[in-house]
């Protein structure tokens, strides 16, 4: 068997193929998740518009298999499921409006990303009602990126 030498050109020329190839794919995920962040950042900001109007359109934002995972409660799960709890919670007359801020987006961007975050919801008067934290798992679909579990709870605590 004939040995071959490695020079440490060579050495090092490979050392740089793998980190070149590693900054491609960590710069195609960056651009990705980036685009994620986006799309949700307009979810998100369109998704108490649509509560304060009690406009059932806001289902568009959540896949057709999508849990949300209140606590306290069972896991409400479905179309039908989570629209009758929008309804239930619009027509109780406590929370009229709210918001979200994203403290941070995990994963590749590819298929499902993680959000985490922070969200305030106000009454009719926008007086806080409740504040929390939150993890909701988006889903990139055909239609763009939606929720398929959404997982909150609050910072107070329980009366």
């Amino acid at each position: 068997m004939k040995h071959q030498n490695i020079t440490p050109l060579t050495k090092m020329l490979v050392v740089l193929f793998f980190i070149c190839s590693s900054c491609t794919a960590q710069t195609k995920n960056s651009k990705l998740l980036s685009e994620a962040r986006k799309a949700i950042t307009k979810a998100n900001a369109v998704y108490f518009d649509l509560y304060a109007k009690n406009d059932g359109s806001i289902l568009s934002l959540y896949t057709d298999d999508a849990c949300l995972l209140a606590p306290n409660a069972p896991a409400i799960c479905g179309r039908e499921a989570l629209a009758k709890d929008f309804k239930d919670t619009y027509a109780a007359g406590t929370v009229k409006n709210g918001k979200f801020t994203t403290t941070n987006i995990y994963g590749d961007g590819i298929d499902y990303v993680t959000e985490e975050g922070k969200w305030q919801v106000f009454d009719a008067n926008d007086k806080l009602v409740d504040e929390g934290k939150y993890l909701k798992l988006w889903k990139h679909t055909k239609e763009g990126w939606k929720m398929i579990k959404d997982c909150f709870n609050s910072d107070h605590k329980a009366k």
